[in-house]
């Protein structure tokens, strides 16, 4: 469902993503973990055709990204860290005209925006200016644009950032659902937020992938199958030539 291919991104002489390889499948959540800097969200833009990568390539659902942008993101749910909102609008006139620019309208508008408002929990405030919400609310606004058009592949960018504590389990319930039929990439600081919900982990530092596999296959490429995964996720660091900074 998604293919890396030998990504590399270049910001004049600072690699920011170096060389990056990796699948993920169908119905497959992965979570993407590392610390500031380590490349994260600059891949989540190639992936999403958001930026073009100084090498390599992608694909989303085959669809290559250099060749066939347009395409890509027809698949393709983005929620980037900042939810990309027009604060003028109610919340209801901002879906709608997302609904729109992606080519819903009639019953299939009216279908998903049932489903959306009910998933992200947008009700009580539909009517409601975008200005006027709490960063929690936000985010909603900004998963639910994500959703709005059933993608096939959605990529998330600290989806639960800001949010409190029932939200953030709120969220976590929706991302499990929504891989029944979808294929899920994430990102998180949060060590915990990551192997609650994931089938796998992608794990980056100074623009490389430094690990992947299962809780259980990270253990074990380090060596340390007994350890808590605190200490596994230092050891990688650690191995991958500089120390994390405590934002896991």
């Amino acid at each position: 469902m998604i293919e890396a291919k030998n990504l590399t991104m270049m910001y004049g002489p600072v690699r920011a993503v170096n060389d990056v390889s990796f699948k993920i499948h169908e119905n497959e959540i992965v979570g993407f973990l590392g610390p500031n800097g380590a490349g994260k969200t600059t891949l989540m833009r190639i992936l999403t055709t958001f930026i073009y990568p100084t090498r390599g390539t992608a694909a989303i659902l085959g669809v290559d990204i250099l060749d066939h942008p347009i395409e890509a993101r027809k698949q393709i749910g983005y929620l980037p860290e900042a939810p990309p909102l027009y604060t003028d609008m109610r919340v209801d006139e901002f879906l709608s005209f997302i609904g729109r620019a992606r080519g819903l309208h009639g019953k299939s508008y009216h279908e998903r925006k049932e489903w959306t408002v009910e998933a992200c929990g947008l009700a009580p405030v539909w009517k409601h200016g975008i200005s006027e919400l709490s960063l929690g609310f936000r985010k909603r606004v900004g998963l639910a644009q994500a959703l709005l058009h059933d993608p096939k592949v959605v990529i998330l960018d600290e989806p639960t950032s800001g949010l409190d504590p029932i939200q953030i389990i709120g969220i976590r319930h929706l991302i499990q659902g929504l891989a029944k039929s979808k294929t899920i990439l994430f990102s998180t600081h949060v060590l915990q937020e990551a192997s609650a919900i994931s089938h796998r982990l992608l794990i980056m530092n100074d623009g490389r992938l430094v690990a992947k596999g299962t809780i259980s296959e990270l253990r074990e490429q380090v060596g340390m199958k007994e350890a808590s995964l605190e200490d596994v996720f230092l050891s990688i660091f650690r191995r991958s030539g500089k120390k994390a900074e405590g934002d896991l």
